[in-house]
Order: C-alpha cells, then structure tokens, then sequence
C-alpha cells in the first residue's frame, strides 16, 4: 500500500509540473478536460488513483502522451 501512494505522489507531481509547463491552473485545466476540480486536485495531491481512461484523459489534456507523464514516475 505504501508503493502505490508512492507512485500516486510522484504521478501527481508530474502531472502538476507538466500542468504548470503549459501555464494552466488546476481550474483551467480542469475545466479543459471536464473534470471536477477537487477531483484532479486530489489527483495532483497523490490522494486518487487514476484509472487508465483517466490517465489518457489527463495527457491528452496536458498535450502529451500517457508514456511520457509515466516515465516521470521512477
């Protein structure tokens, strides 16, 4: 259990970096994807575990691939 929050932080981290890259809030990019923002929120935090349509939906978002955002995650 402790493995997966791990990864979850550091996925969340990624997401937030990339996010911040392109020079969007949580709000506007939820918004863009069409997800509640407390519930990407929760993701950026580590607090969610993304199902893989969810992660699709998020890189697609972040103008990037799954692939790239997962090799963020060591």
């Amino acid at each position: 259990m402790k493995n997966q929050t791990a990864l979850a932080t550091k996925l969340g981290k990624a997401l937030r970096a990339r996010r911040l890259g392109i020079g969007l809030s949580q709000d506007d990019f939820a918004d863009r994807i069409q997800m509640h923002r407390a519930y990407y929120s929760a993701i950026e935090r580590g607090e969610k575990n993304v199902t893989l349509a969810t992660l699709h939906r998020v890189a697609v978002g972040l103008q990037s691939t799954m692939s790239e955002l997962l090799a963020k995650v060591e």
